[in-house]
């Protein structure tokens, strides 16, 4: 992917190597004392503890980090700017205006106005914030337990977690959190599904429009896109942490499912395509009711 010449966003946020050790302003005592009669009553005082604000004291200075992860920083950097142009352009078309978020670098937890945001989860993006979240640890993951390796594996990770981010912006995520509210938990499970893929088609868009206008693409790239979202298919992670396969339990789609729609989003370039089946279904609800 060629990356190095591009713009670097304004819009990063980094408390690596800050701690998370929840506090409050004026030392934290009290939340600590009601997690102390937490336990005496029986409660798992991680819940009280988690939902307590974090203050992170400053990160450490990059030039004590390694080379490599701050490189890395910048990497995120450019690819988080670079979906800021392409959405902002594309929401100008559409008559709108794009609201760019912000992007947390972080180690190990942080606070988010989604709860504790701890590495072992991912990357994430919290609406009600409108931030993405990522431990830059994750692509170590990503290439060493899931095999896909790559610079524009690590940019689609990125772009999926904007697509995300997107759907805040056009209301989708709002109608999603309200259905999931009134349905059963498989069809809040299918409800997520449709979601996250609509956010891989999402981040196709975005390498469909950055290549075209920037031509950022390098030969191989998109296999290393396709092979990514194979590899967080929920029935290869399934299969590999308990070795069987259960669909009804899907959160964010079969390694088929991103894959293709991934390739929407990159064949297409079309909102309207990436939004189709998310559309038929809101409207199937509605007239179902």
């Amino acid at each position: 992917m060629r990356w190095k010449m591009g713009r670097r966003s304004s819009n990063v946020e980094d408390r690596r190597g800050s701690s998370s050790m929840p506090t409050v302003a004026g030392g934290g005592l009290g939340v600590l004392v009601i997690a102390l009669i937490a336990v005496f009553f029986g409660v798992d005082p991680s819940f009280i503890l988690e939902q307590s604000p974090v203050h992170n004291p400053p990160a450490s200075a990059p030039g004590n980090r390694p080379t490599a992860e701050n490189e890395l920083a910048d990497f995120v950097s450019v690819v988080l700017a670079d979906t800021e142009d392409t959405w902002e352009a594309l929401f100008r078309q559409a008559g709108g205006t794009y609201r760019k978020p912000k992007l947390v670098l972080f180690t190990g937890q942080t606070s988010s106005a989604c709860g504790l945001g701890k590495a072992a989860v991912g990357p994430f993006y919290c609406p009600a914030d409108q931030k993405v979240y990522i431990d830059l640890s994750f692509y170590d993951d990503l290439k060493e337990r899931h095999q896909a390796p790559g610079d524009f594996a690590q940019a689609y990770v990125i772009a999926h977690e904007v697509g995300h981010h997107v759907q805040t912006l056009l209301g989708i995520s709002r109608k999603v959190h309200d259905l999931k509210s009134r349905v059963s938990p498989v069809e809040g499970n299918q409800l997520s599904v449709r979601q996250e893929l609509q956010a891989d088609c999402f981040a196709g868009i975005w390498a469909h429009h950055a290549d075209r206008t920037r031509q950022i693409l390098e030969q191989g790239d998109v296999e290393e896109a396709l092979n990514a979202a194979s590899s967080i298919g929920d029935d290869r992670l399934q299969q590999q942490a308990r070795g069987y396969v259960t669909p009804e339990s899907f959160t964010h789609g079969s390694s088929a499912q991103r894959v293709k729609w991934f390739k929407v989003g990159l064949t297409t370039g079309s909102l309207r395509d990436c939004a189709l089946g998310m559309t038929r279904y809101f409207k199937s609800r509605v007239s179902s009711r």
